[in-house]
């Protein structure tokens, strides 16, 4: 009995998502549209975990603080040398903010971008960056998705914040499969320019993914999370940590953003 309410009750959270997604989906085909003279006016910044989320640990790092300084040097960098362009910080400080806040901060900034930023964590030997964006996920490539929902499990009402989605659940994958927002296909040009501006600075790309990510799942707006580096592995740590490798990251975010912003403006 117990297992028939949980398959209904699933079952129906499965088809009023489902719904709501089509619902939107058939808005967009009715007019709302990007108007001809779009323009990129808005990126919100997100400087991944804070405060009693630390995410992850490097020898002489964590993974909060150096994820802050970059997203603060990004915003600074856009502003300087794509003038015009409003930045909205998702935390300019030490604090822990839910994840689902993040992403209503961006809706309701009518945000025209959503950049999370993140460090990798892993073996010792692991190195190199990835772009995820919302999406599934083959159970082979999970490891980021439960490494940054689990942040979640810090929030006293997770479930209701997220429409009853679990971490721990893997039925709510199901729910995440069906929450790839309609910006996919430039998120997806995003996190592939992203990439390319890394290996251009010589950096090791591990390529982009789609994953179940609490944090992008409800954006309005075209969103990518970038993961700049390992702080698990020492050499990758103490370029992040550097003045010069902070600097160069952001650099390579800001020519992606160029590239981009020039290939979906009208």
């Amino acid at each position: 009995m117990k297992s028939d309410l949980r398959i209904r009750k699933w079952c129906s959270v499965v088809f009023a998502t489902l719904g709501f997604f089509l619902l939107n989906s058939f808005k967009l085909n009715n007019g709302q549209v990007e108007p001809p003279d779009y323009q990129i006016r808005t990126i919100v910044i997100d400087a991944g975990h804070g405060g009693k989320d630390t995410g992850a640990a490097g020898r002489r790092s964590l993974e909060k603080n150096v994820a802050l300084e970059v997203a603060l040097k990004l915003g600074k960098q856009i502003q300087k040398d794509i003038p015009g362009i409003k930045i909205v910080y998702t935390r300019t400080t030490d604090e822990f903010v839910e994840l689902y806040k993040r992403i209503r901060l961006a809706n309701a900034n009518k945000a025209d971008l959503f950049i999370s930023i993140h460090c990798n964590s892993s073996g010792a030997s692991a190195h190199g960056t990835e772009t995820l964006v919302s999406g599934s996920h083959r159970l082979g490539q999970q490891d980021a998705a439960v490494r940054e929902n689990a942040s979640l499990l810090l929030e006293s009402n997770y479930k209701e914040n997220y429409q009853g989605f679990d971490p721990k659940d893997p039925e709510s994958a199901i729910i995440f499969s069906l929450m790839k927002n309609r910006f996919r296909e430039k998120s997806i040009r995003l996190a592939q320019m992203i990439e390319g501006e890394y290996v251009k600075a010589g950096r090791y790309s591990r390529g982009f993914w789609e994953k179940g990510l609490a944090v992008l799942a409800e954006a309005g707006m075209p969103a990518v999370l970038t993961e700049i580096g390992f702080i698990s592995n020492r050499e990758e740590e103490s370029y992040l940590l550097s003045d010069e490798g902070q600097q160069e990251v952001v650099d390579n975010l800001v020519s992606a953003l160029k590239i981009y912003k020039n290939s979906v403006e009208r």
